[in-house]
């Protein structure tokens, strides 16, 4: 009797256990970024890439988009992302294809296409560069809800511009699905990114 009390506890242990990890496997991913519910539809537009082509949004359907705006003068938040988007890009290996990594200017005036060419290849060539018109721009600023505004250096002719330093996240369909700070880390992108990838071919 003892013996099939063993068993039956044991059994009963087993069981719970393999529940457990079909639970597991079976919760969903949390993304640690802040998720537009429901995704917001991306409308197309067109600017300039860093060698001097056009460009469109749409050129990039079917591939998950990480999209970051800032301008080649920044000091340190630009720096730090495209870093961070350098390495996990770096780090995607195969599945690189898949993803596509975008910096538009917010600094038309002095972010020419030759400018975003030389300051990109300091991180990674394959990253598209945007720039454009001050009209051009303003149309995508705003539909991203992106803050943009120039602030003149005391006692210079330099200025710098303050910006919004958030990475937004376009899924295959081109919708806004996520949007993260610029300093969230490359560890927690890469486990995001290759979620989002599950459904992606």
């Amino acid at each position: 009797m003892a013996k099939q009390k063993v068993w039956l506890i044991g059994g009963l242990l087993g069981l719970l256990l393999i529940l457990m990890g079909v639970g597991f496997v079976l919760r969903p991913h949390t993304y640690r970024g802040t998720l537009i519910e429901p995704p917001l539809p991306m409308a197309d537009f067109r600017l300039t890439d860093q060698y001097g082509s056009d460009f469109r949004l749409s050129d990039l359907k079917g591939r998950v988009v990480f999209v970051f705006f800032g301008y080649t003068y920044c000091p340190d938040v630009c720096p730090i992302t495209l870093a961070t988007f350098r390495q996990v890009n770096a780090n995607l290996a195969e599945q690189a294809e898949k993803v596509r990594f975008v910096f538009i200017t917010v600094d038309p005036q002095r972010d020419s296409p030759e400018v975003l060419a030389r300051h990109l290849r300091n991180f990674d060539p394959q990253f598209v560069g945007l720039t454009g018109s001050e009209e051009e721009l303003a149309k995508v600023w705003k539909q991203f809800g992106a803050f943009r505004q120039i602030r003149q250096v005391e006692g210079s002719e330099n200025y710098l511009v303050d910006h919004t330093a958030r990475i937004y996240v376009l899924d295959a369909e081109q919708n806004l699905i996520l949007t993260y700070p610029y300093d969230i880390g490359v560890k927690v992108l890469l486990e995001d990114i290759r979620q989002l990838l599950k459904g992606v071919r």
